[in-house]
């Protein structure tokens, strides 16, 4: 497979990291980037073929649309002409199907996908739809792309990316923000900032690792840390009558709304 980005930014660096740990052949990735100083930063780490002309990627199979929402329309104009029977897949937050195919000229063998922050380690996950012109072929080509920065998950809906980005897409925030809150608690008590910061990431780390690996109902993990009359009971009863699961259920039915309103913002064009 020829792989070819528009854009150089983190996320295409995070996949094509990702990419090149999975023994994936960087000569046949081609980044069509304007900033000088980001194709050169490109080709000398990772190996790649790095353009500023947009023609240099119409040779590619798969072509990777990574470069900020406001400037696709401007973009996927000038990239219409060339495209043939390429798969493109945007990973471009907002910007719903329906706009990207009438700035492409009625182009839809397109898939578009959600990542996350953690794709940077390999530790992101994606959500993905593809249109029901993209062949089995190809949606295991975007897998391919995709699964390079971590797990995947494919929906049957586009709707449903606006769920994912309330989910996944601004999940690692809500996780900072607990993880603050229990170092802020921590120097509160009395550690110092290297303690705060060690307990505190390791309980997240390993929470989330156990979660992942039983098969014991997540509600059934919270529980068996939760002694009747314990100490971690006090500390529940405390967010429970703080209602923070509701804020957080709340924070996440904001953001799905937000991003519904960013479709409608970004697609005027």
């Amino acid at each position: 497979m020829k792989l070819g980005f528009i854009g150089g930014g983190n996320m295409a660096h995070a996949l094509i990291i990702g990419l090149k740990n999975q023994q994936f052949t960087m000569s046949n990735i081609t980044v069509v980037e304007l900033e000088a100083n980001k194709r050169e930063a490109l080709e000398q780490e990772l190996g790649v073929n790095a353009s500023a002309q947009l023609a240099d990627i119409q040779a590619c199979e798969v072509i990777v649309l990574a470069i900020k929402p406001q400037q696709l329309p401007t973009l996927a104009k000038t990239l219409a002409p060339l495209l043939r029977n390429q798969l493109v897949i945007s990973i471009a937050a907002g910007i719903r199907l329906g706009d990207l195919i009438r700035w492409l000229g009625n182009y839809f063998t397109i898939v578009r996908a959600m990542p996350n922050t953690p794709a940077q380690i390999q530790a992101g996950v994606t959500g993905l739809y593809a249109m029901p012109g993209v062949s089995t072929a190809q949606i295991k080509l975007a897998d391919q792309v995709l699964s390079a920065a971590g797990a995947t998950l494919w929906l049957d809906s586009e709707e449903k990316l606006d769920a994912v980005t309330a989910i996944s897409g601004s999940g690692p925030a809500y996780v900072f923000y607990f993880i603050e809150a229990l170092q802020e608690a921590a120097l509160q008590l009395g550690l110092n900032d290297s303690q705060a910061k060690q307990l505190s990431i390791a309980t997240f780390k390993g929470a989330s690792l156990l979660a992942d690996i039983s098969s014991t109902p997540i509600a059934t993990l919270r529980e068996q840390v939760t002694s009747k009359g314990g100490t971690t009971e006090q500390g529940l009863l405390s967010l429970e009558n703080s209602k923070v699961k509701q804020a957080i259920v709340l924070a996440a039915q904001k953001v799905c709304e937000r991003a519904k309103t960013l479709g409608d913002e970004l697609g005027k064009d």
